[in-house]
């Protein structure tokens, strides 16, 4: 995600709603996010849908990675000969 300029990507709502479809439009092109603020407040977040796709994709593989990580520390793996074993069991022997 690109840096947020201060001076271009904070709105107060009523700036928002008089100029969304122009707000939409260099969303996608300038690809940063924009603060939409409510009694001088941040109240809402804009994001592209390509950059909330990347950020909810970048979530869920650090979610899984530290899972992993949990498993590991658990003690709750297996060998590479016991995985391939449970594989060729589930799945039929592979050969190459």
């Amino acid at each position: 995600m690109k840096p947020l300029h201060i001076s271009e990507d904070i709105l107060p709502i009523a700036d928002f709603k008089a100029r969304a479809s122009e707000v939409v439009r260099r969303l996608r092109e300038h690809r940063r996010p924009v603060v939409i603020t409510q009694s001088g407040k941040p109240a809402a977040v804009l994001l592209s849908p390509e950059e909330f796709d990347r950020l909810t994709y970048r979530a869920r593989f650090l979610d899984a990675v530290g899972e992993g990580l949990a498993d590991a520390d658990a003690g709750r793996v297996v060998s590479d000969e016991t995985l391939g074993t449970l594989l060729d069991d589930e799945f039929g022997k592979h050969e190459p």
